[in-house]
């Protein structure tokens, strides 16, 4: 199902670097997921209908935080995947690694992100889901950058009270622009940051093809635009229309106590795979790893079929 047009000798190739992940333990290495050329990785998957994971907020689970970059070495231990992460910004204008507002959630500090400094954030521990005080501090973004260099893409989702122009430049002085996707919520605003930075790749909310529409007479290039297309349900024919103009489709299922993650884990059926079939080539989620193994189980290919879309 869902096999790659690609040669039998590629496919060999790749599998054997990227054994099946039914096999995968939390000690094996880690899963590198680090295409060079974004625009050119997405074409791949839609192509040939692949579907790749990003793990919301990094893949966070008990003993390790969210937005921590053990977190991230513990997801890439289990399953490729991109990493969305959430960017906030000091009362000294740096740039770290925070979902909220607040620091008593998911720290062992009190009181605003925007009103502390790096110095004061760095004496905090981080807390995992359970609260338990963790071995891992706040990173700042240019850390985050540089750690996942040769190891995953970033998708950055930048929180209110960052500005995009510093966000970017940060990314163009870790030389990072091909290797993160830059979160917006709207059209508009992915028109905003195409104009800032049209090398980046850009994921924005697409509902219908006027979105579309209203891209193209911007003068946008579709061709770094992906599509999120929201938590509710999977829209196949909508997904087909993106496809037909060269836009990659995204999916959550994650989200609050009703999400799909949450009634895939409690029923025991993922169908992380089924949803994939409507036309998506990217599911972010809050099992990255269950997630990763349901699509890899689905494809024709030993290990995830994505991980070909690689090396082209």
């Amino acid at each position: 199902m869902r096999a790659l047009l690609l040669t039998c000798a590629l496919a060999l190739a790749a599998c054997e670097q990227h054994p099946s992940l039914q096999a995968s333990t939390p000690q094996a290495a880690a899963h590198a997921l680090a295409p060079t050329d974004l625009p050119a990785f997405f074409d791949c998957l839609r192509e040939s209908g692949q579907t790749i994971v990003a793990a919301h907020r990094g893949g966070p689970e008990p003993g390790y935080a969210e937005n921590a970059i053990p977190t991230f070495e513990n997801t890439l231990r289990q399953a490729p995947a991109f990493l969305e992460i959430d960017i906030a910004q000091t009362s000294d204008g740096m740039l770290v690694l925070m979902h909220d507002d607040e620091l008593e959630r998911t720290t062992t500090g009190t009181g605003l992100v925007r009103e502390a400094t790096l110095a004061e954030l760095g004496a905090l521990r981080l807390e995992d889901e359970t609260g338990r005080a963790l071995d891992a501090r706040v990173p700042t973004l240019r850390e985050a950058l540089d750690w996942a260099a040769g190891k995953t893409v970033l998708e950055l989702d930048v929180k209110r009270g960052v500005s995009y122009e510093d966000v970017i430049a940060e990314v163009r002085a870790a030389d990072a622009e091909d290797r993160v996707i830059f979160i917006t919520y709207s059209v508009p605003a992915a028109i905003r940051v195409h104009r800032l930075a049209p090398e980046l790749m850009i994921s924005t909310e697409i509902t219908s093809e006027r979105d579309l529409d209203e891209l193209a007479r911007s003068r946008i290039d579709l061709t770094r635009i992906l599509a999120w297309t929201g938590i509710e349900e999977p829209n196949s024919a909508l997904n087909v229309a993106l496809a037909q103009r060269g836009v990659e489709a995204m999916f959550g299922t994650l989200g609050g106590r009703d999400s799909w993650d949450n009634r895939f884990a409690e029923s025991g059926d993922d169908q992380y795979a089924e949803f994939a079939e409507t036309g998506l080539q990217l599911i972010s989620t809050d099992r990255a790893s269950a997630a990763a193994r349901d699509l890899d189980a689905a494809d024709s290919v030993d290990g995830l079929g994505a991980l070909l879309c690689v090396t082209r």
